[in-house]
């Protein structure tokens, strides 16, 4: 993913957002009476979502047309069908920047397909081809593991669908895990953003399952660094505000003041633009950002130091104690 900088993609992405926005946001709930008993949400265990992190970093780089990616999509399959959901691998190719053909896979996880009410939760599953960002001073040209950007949100999917297994819900949840995120082009002087974000760009167009409706989607993009802040990004509030606000006070009242700020922060080309652009389905980031900085994320990202040991579990649970939270209050039309 990049961040918008240039100025004519700028006033493109903003009179865009403005057009289609707000109509495309989730519809508003009434407030939930006084007198509701809490619901009994499971609790999301960091540690065996940390141990799928590092399942997937242990393949090595996830990067399209290699080994790894061939064994890491064959597990990922493999874990959730296990889970009791529905699989689909959706195949496609893709272009880069660079000439070279993708040949990547999108995998599409279903939670009760026959449920009418639902939702979906979707992270990308590769990892950078190269160490290119401006803060790496060696080997820029060898993939990175991508423990932080790419597996951490792949881990905290698998341990809420191995949640739900055990402690079923009322509604439908969909897990939607994209490739070829990560191939994009991330010059300063010729900016590319439909370089970014093949996997969803191909399943926005082209939607598994056909006629897929669903009422919102989260996104999930480095969820499980140390010291994480998530800011409210521009494309996820332009186009679905109601939802970026509910699950923003869902994570505080939980008591995740520290992850979940109120801060406002730029647009950033992720999986979440094309979904909502192409597919107009609603949809959120949940991306870790950075206050300071050149590259405006966190020092690890696009360097070789996003490894397993920059994951936090303490991360890990508040971005998957708060889905949970979501989906169940969900379920029970609290949301």
């Amino acid at each position: 993913m990049i961040l918008f900088k240039k100025i004519a993609f700028a006033i493109f992405a903003s009179l865009m957002l403005i057009a289609i926005g707000c109509k495309n946001d989730a519809p508003k709930n009434s407030e939930p009476a006084a007198d509701l008993q809490p619901l009994a949400v499971p609790k999301f265990e960091r540690d065996s979502a940390f141990e799928f992190v590092a399942k997937q970093v242990s393949f090595g780089p996830r990067v399209p047309n290699t080994e790894a990616q061939k064994q890491c999509k064959d597990w990922l399959v493999a874990k959730l069908t296990a889970y009791g959901l529905k699989v689909t691998e959706q195949p496609f190719s893709a272009k880069a920047f660079t000439g070279k053909t993708l040949n990547g896979i999108n995998i599409i996880a279903q939670y009760k397909p026959e449920a009418a009410k639902r939702i979906f939760i979707a992270s990308h599953w590769d990892s950078r081809f190269q160490a290119d960002s401006p803060l790496e001073t060696e080997r820029k040209n060898e993939p990175i593991l991508g423990a932080d950007d790419g597996a951490s949100g792949v881990g905290i999917i698998l341990e809420i669908a191995r949640t739900l297994q055990a402690n079923p819900a009322d509604m439908g949840v969909d897990f939607i895990l994209y490739d070829a995120e990560d191939y994009g082009d991330d010059s300063d002087t010729e900016p590319n953003p439909k370089s970014w974000c093949f996997g969803s760009q191909h399943w926005a167009s082209n939607l598994v399952p056909s006629g897929y409706s669903p009422k919102y989607g989260i996104l999930l993009d480095m969820v499980g660094a140390k010291g994480t802040k998530f800011t409210k990004e521009a494309v996820s509030m332009n186009f679905a505000p109601t939802v970026m606000n509910k699950l923003w006070k869902t994570g505080q009242n939980l008591g995740y003041t520290n992850y979940f700020s109120e801060d406002k922060s730029g647009a950033v080309t992720d999986d979440h633009y094309f979904v909502n652009t192409i597919a107009h389905i609603p949809m959120i980031d949940i991306i870790g950002k950075s206050a300071t900085g050149e590259t405006g994320f966190g020092a690890h990202w696009h360097t070789h130091n996003d490894n397993i040991d920059i994951i936090d579990v303490r991360t890990l649970r508040a971005v998957g104690q708060t889905l949970l939270e979501v989906i169940y209050q969900e379920a029970a039309g609290r949301f």
